[in-house]
């Protein structure tokens, strides 16, 4: 059987595909996950046509429907544990970094926050029985944090071919918010050729907090952020990969700026991010990582060490 494409969908002929596809609607799971005013931006038609494009792809690819909680169950054993190559923030985390959500690694500058996204990016490569996703790695840098050469000595510590493992991680230097949004639509055609099992931003709010200042933009910033947000589970979810971001957090500890250790972003970030991570120095170059929010874990903490060879216990 033919697998259905695009222009199977009622109402779709070939000029609205090719502009569906243009702007990076190239499968039918990712027509079915879009609301009905986005579509319609980028196929040039109203919300209600939109509304039966997207009605007819969710049908055809069974998204959207009511699932029993013996169904739920069994669509969880689909997730997958990604090992941070420490056993006790692996145990923390109820096994390792999940799939299918995204995970938000937050804290003070310099306390580790790439340095977890440097390792994942290199045990996503391993297979799944040593911990890994049989995968490769999409980032998103904003802040120019990349280093292949972190890379290069993470992999060699794991007996892995340095220069396979960076071929298999693709960096998108995004300068401005709005590459930073589009960089997800590139991730996602990626992920389309390539098995791309881990997704980074690695910042996700600084763009937008240096872009719209004031109370004035408050809202359209949260909204640009929450649009962002949504576009990264959604990945998560089709793909059934790892989302991870890092994020800052409050640098002043008064009454204006709040908690200096409340990640930046409100409800939105808070609300999308089902596992929350808040990473500290700790004494003699430790760093512990709390686990702030979880669907099913406790809080907790993890301490682990960060060395040439990598994340370690």
């Amino acid at each position: 059987m033919t697998e259905a494409c695009i222009e199977d969908l009622p109402g779709v002929g070939p000029a609205i595909g090719e502009k569906l596809r243009s702007a990076g609607y190239r499968t039918l799971e990712s027509i079915a996950t879009q609301t009905p005013s986005r579509l319609g931006e980028a196929a040039g038609v109203g919300n209600s046509k939109c509304a039966e494009i997207i009605y007819a792809a969710l049908d055809m690819v069974n998204i959207g429907g009511i699932l029993t909680g013996a169904e739920l169950l069994e669509k969880r054993q689909t997730v997958g544990k990604l090992t941070s190559c420490s056993s006790e923030l692996d145990a923390l985390l109820g096994g390792g970094v999940e799939t299918q959500l995204i995970t938000e690694f937050y804290g003070q500058y310099g306390s580790g926050k790439t340095q977890i996204i440097h390792q994942l990016a290199v045990t996503v490569q391993l297979p799944e029985e040593q911990g890994g996703l049989n995968g490769e790695a999409a980032i998103i840098d904003t802040e120019n944090t990349f280093r292949p050469e972190r890379i290069i000595s993470m992999a060699k510590a794991l007996d892995l071919d340095p220069d396979e493992v960076l071929a298999r991680i693709h960096v998108g230097r995004a300068y401005n918010s709005h590459q930073q949004m589009l960089m997800v639509a590139k991730a996602q055609q990626l992920a389309e050729e390539r098995p791309i099992r881990l997704l980074v931003v690695d910042s996700l709010t600084g763009a937008f907090r240096s872009e719209y200042i004031g109370r004035g933009v408050l809202a359209e910033r949260q909204g640009k952020i929450n649009s962002h947000m949504e576009s990264l589970v959604r990945f998560s979810d089709l793909h059934n990969a790892v989302v991870a971001v890092t994020n800052q957090v409050h640098s002043k500890p008064d009454a204006f700026f709040g908690d200096p250790t409340k990640p930046i972003g409100g409800h939105i970030v808070g609300h999308t991010s089902k596992f929350r991570v808040y990473i500290r120095r700790g004494k003699a170059g430790k760093r512990i990582f709390r686990l702030v929010d979880s669907p099913h874990l406790p809080d907790g903490e993890a301490v682990v060490q960060i060395l040439e060879d990598g994340i370690r216990d």
